[in-house]
């Protein structure tokens, strides 16, 4: 048998984002499942929802990673729920389970993701979210899967 590992790309960003936010988010989701990629994401609404359903509706495979003991607390479009019982402390967790990471959007709590990855040297592609050392910017959801696709098979290597 032939093992070809799946890439697991991270989609980080706000619990309320923009509208434009939320579209961006939307067609990463898309991109990722185009792609064959399982998104990876916190779960819940927002960002995270908008990129799960994108996903889903393609036909992807997606991972929810929630704050709280119960996995029906997860968005309507999370496949796999992971129930950790530990609030924010998840975002490490989300951070762990994805090879590389697209933040769109987002406050304090994405912060603490692109940190957690920084520290784990992932790759963070960032739109329309902090402008800080590590997040290297791009303008389209196209840009960002594009980038981490590259990442992940330089990684490979």
């Amino acid at each position: 048998m032939n093992f070809r590992p799946k890439i697991r790309i991270g989609v980080i960003g706000g619990a309320q984002p923009t509208r434009i936010s939320r579209q961006q988010a939307y067609q990463v989701g898309q991109l990722i499942a185009e792609k064959g990629a399982v998104l990876v994401c916190g779960g819940l609404k927002g960002t995270m929802e908008a990129a799960a359903k994108g996903a889903i509706e393609k036909g992807g495979l997606t991972i929810g990673i929630l704050p709280g003991e119960n996995p029906g607390d997860a968005n309507p479009y999370i496949e796999v729920a992971v129930a950790t019982g530990i609030g924010y402390c998840r975002n490490a967790l989300v951070v762990m389970n994805a090879d590389v990471l697209i933040a769109v959007d987002g406050q304090y709590g994405t912060l603490s993701e692109i940190a957690y990855a920084l520290i784990q040297k992932k790759k963070v592609f960032g739109i329309g979210t902090w402008e800080i050392p590590g997040v290297i910017p791009v303008n389209t959801p196209e840009e960002a899967v594009d980038e981490a696709l590259k990442e992940f098979y330089t990684l490979l290597r």
